[in-house]
């Protein structure tokens, strides 16, 4: 007889690499992903323009702050991940992103050790 109870859990990694304005489009897939699956675990891992939506401050098309949808989704058990490598060439400081953030040494190897090594599925919002 077939048991679903120990069925794996989904992992996602949401890979972002497109500037503020995909940002409030993508925070609302990851929303409406948790809606329909809420113990899916999801990373987002971010480089390039992609980590812009992070930084303290920053705000979509309307001037709403990101902030409040991070730390929503943060408090459902997402994580947000940014590359080292986009902060050094851009002369940023970890001080200019949001508390929800972790730096990780290469936005594109952290996509590739999760899928590889973490089973995580991938997806590009």
């Amino acid at each position: 007889m077939a048991s679903f109870a120990f069925a794996q859990d989904v992992k996602v990694v949401y890979h972002v690499n497109t500037g503020v304005e995909t940002a409030a489009a993508i925070l609302n897939n990851i929303n409406n992903h948790l809606n329909a699956a809420p113990k899916d675990k999801i990373v987002v891992v971010t480089h390039g323009p992609g980590i812009d939506f992070l930084l303290n401050d920053a705000k979509d098309s309307k001037g709403r702050e990101f902030s409040g949808q991070v730390s929503a989704l943060a408090s459902k058990g997402v994580e947000f991940r940014v590359c080292h490598n986009t902060l050094q060439s851009r002369k940023l400081e970890p001080s200019s992103l949001l508390m929800e953030t972790k730096v990780v040494p290469s936005g594109v190897a952290e996509v590739a050790r999760l899928q590889a090594k973490e089973g995580y599925v991938y997806l590009k919002p």
